[in-house]
This record gives structure tokens, sequence and C-alpha cells, in this order.
């Protein structure tokens, strides 16, 4: 039996006196393939923020590793869990091996250069998510599934054995949404790294996916293997509305049938 890296027990979240999330409790387990859906405004990205520090929960507790993870310093909890948020599409001046080499900054001292083991990390995390030969390239010369790629393999330089995710495929064409998933997908069955991805897109959380948690108003809705939320009564209580499935032709899976416009 997997044990868990991460424990959320009864956590809640106000923001000028709103509750955010309210009462969440569930495991992330080692080697972990963790999708968390929901409609808008659930609270996702929050507790993706809570996990990382980037707001205090105002209740309840996360044990990671069975030690409570408000005990950590910042730079310790960056050895362990690396964070991918949202593409905001701002200006970056660096280029891309500049950039990925950001993501040892944990493992740095104040007035240290890069060590040999830094430029190692860097060097596999460009190969590993094959971008090594765009290393000299400026971020901003690059579409938005290459930037993507750089912010990942960023976080891989950055060593940690949990990754978190906000919406990695956003605004994504179909093929570099495609490349995202199977790197990801790469380092979670060969490096053994847990994921946790926020997404929207239910289909690709139910085929990329081995778990899926459920959040609406902010409190856990659904928590259970990815192929048991393909059930109406499930899908419709968390978002209000009735949806049709069909069979993928590759796999068999259940996953839902795309709208009609206008019926």
């Amino acid at each position: 039996m997997r044990k868990p890296v991460i424990q959320i027990n009864n956590l809640s979240l106000y923001i000028s006196n709103k509750k955010i999330l309210d009462n969440v409790s569930f495991n992330i387990y080692e080697k972990d393939y963790l999708s968390i859906i929901g409609p808008n405004g659930a609270g996702k990205t929050s507790l993706l923020k809570c996990l990382m520090r980037i707001y205090s929960y105002s209740e309840g507790d996360v044990f990671f590793r069975g030690n409570p993870i408000k005990k950590l310093s910042q730079r310790n909890l960056a050895k362990q869990i690396s964070y991918v948020p949202q593409s905001d599409g701002r200006l970056l001046p660096f280029s891309v091996e500049e950039f990925v080499m950001m993501g040892r900054y944990p493992h740095l001292s104040p007035f240290t250069s890069f060590s040999v083991e830094d430029k190692k990390a860097v060097k596999e995390s460009l190969e590993l998510t094959n971008i090594n030969q765009m290393a000299n390239r400026s971020l901003n010369t690059l579409s938005g599934g290459e930037r993507q790629t750089v912010f990942i393999a960023a976080a891989l330089a950055q060593g940690a054995d949990i990754l978190l995710l906000d919406e990695p495929t956003t605004f994504l064409d179909p093929k570099h949404e495609h490349d995202i998933y199977r790197i990801l997908r790469k380092i979670n069955e060969e490096l053994g790294i847990t994921i946790v991805s926020v997404t929207h897109d239910i289909n690709s959380a139910v085929l990329q996916g081995e778990r899926i948690v459920i959040l609406k108003n902010g409190a856990v809705q659904f928590e259970g293997e990815a192929t048991e939320i393909m059930n109406k009564k499930i899908l419709a209580s968390a978002y209000n509305k009735d949806f049709f499935f069909l069979k993928h032709p590759k796999t068999g899976q259940t996953i839902i049938a795309p709208e009609v416009p206008g019926q």
C-alpha cells in the first residue's frame, strides 16, 4: 500500500472574510498522478497555493511525510515540492537555460555559484523534456507550448519529488497539449515523481491521471479513481449540468461526448 506524502486535514481558507476552501481533506500518495477538477471558483488554484504556502490557510493542517508543512522553511519546502503556476504571458528576459537554472535556487547558498551538480540537473531536465536544442533561445521567442515545457523543465531541475501544476495545457494547441501530457506521464512513470494537476479538461483528467478530486464551492465533492467519475450523477452534481458519454476509440475508456452548439 502506498504511503501518503501529503495529508490534507480539514483545510479551510478565508480571503477577505470569504470562505475559499471549506474543510478540505484528502491524501496525496507517493507516485500519484492526481487531477483536481471542478467548476470555476471551486478553490482549485487556492488549494495548490496553500500547499506551497503562498496562501496561509486559516484552519486545519497539512502534513508532508508526517510533519506539519508549516514547520518547513520555504527553502526546504521548495526542495520537496515544485510548482508550475498558470501561464500569464509575461515577458521574461532570460534564455531557456538561464530560466531552467533558476530552478536550482533552493539548493544554493548566498554568494555561491552553480555547482557541477546544478549544471547536471539542468542538462538532464532539458534533455528529459526534449528542449536542449533551444537552450540558448530567449523565452520571449517561444510559443506557448514551448514556454510551458520550459517551466516544467525548471520545476524538474528543482529536484523535488512532488510536482504541482495549475492548468498546464491552457491555451495550447492539440499537439503541444499532447506533448505536455506525454512529458508528465513520462516523469511520473519513469522518475516516480508525484503529480498533482489542476485542470478544467475532464476527459484529459480521466485519460491521463489515476485519481481525481472534484472541488465544488471550496469543498471536496468526490475523491476516487479517475474512471469512477464518468457517471452522470457525479458530474451533474459537480457541474449542475447533464453530460453524455461515449467510448474512446483506442482505449475503450468512457469519455465525455463534445457538446453540440445550440442544443
